[in-house]
């Protein structure tokens, strides 16, 4: 019973996290407008998602594949997104 319990927590992140970024994402995407969106921040959470990955050392479990994996993917969509649509500088 307690394993059922530890394996539906792991799907609160896996759910959770990249639902969470997929909505800034798409709330990027609509507006084209990344204004106060830091490309910096987000490379460090798609970074820190690749490294929660590895440290957990749970390669195979769907929970972490689409909890630090898929999250990290959108991550770094973000941060491409946002350097897109950053006002291009005119000389």
């Amino acid at each position: 019973m307690a394993s059922f319990f530890v394996n539906l927590a792991g799907w609160i992140p896996a759910v959770v996290f990249p639902s969470a970024t997929g909505w800034q994402l798409l709330k990027i995407v609509k507006s084209k407008n990344a204004a106060g969106v830091s490309a910096v921040t987000w490379s460090m959470f798609g970074l820190a998602n690749i490294g929660l990955y590895v440290y957990t050392e749970k390669y195979l479990t769907v929970q972490s594949v689409f909890g630090f994996l898929g999250t990290s993917l959108l991550d770094f969509v973000i941060v491409g997104v946002t350097i897109h649509l950053r006002p291009k500088k005119t000389s």
